[in-house]
């Protein structure tokens, strides 16, 4: 499971044995949610935040944040997808110690 990011206690992941649409789960203090990124023309337009079965999802700080992130980070996280998915390398974590804006 890749370690993306870590922010403020908030952390990003690929499951290994993902599949499409592009997405990452981020978990924070025992809950998860998941977000998908819509693409268009090979472009981030979009994302959506999915719940995960069986897990509480995140709220509150750590929803913001985790949404900030991911829109911050869109183009990022599908290249690292085709690093990690279409050719097979591993994926560096990225430490964020900056409040994104």
């Amino acid at each position: 499971m890749p370690k993306l990011y870590e922010y403020f206690g908030l952390r990003i992941y690929f499951y290994a044995n993902e599949h499409e649409p592009v997405h990452v789960h981020g978990f924070y203090q025992g809950r998860e949610s998941k977000a998908e990124l819509v693409i268009e023309n090979g472009v981030v337009v979009g994302i959506r935040i999915l719940s995960v079965a069986g897990m509480k999802p995140l709220n509150g700080k750590a929803l913001a944040d985790f949404k900030l992130l991911i829109s911050r980070k869109g183009e990022d996280i599908v290249g690292k997808w085709i690093e990690f998915f279409v050719h097979h390398r591993q994926i560096e974590t990225e430490i964020i110690t900056r409040k994104l804006k």
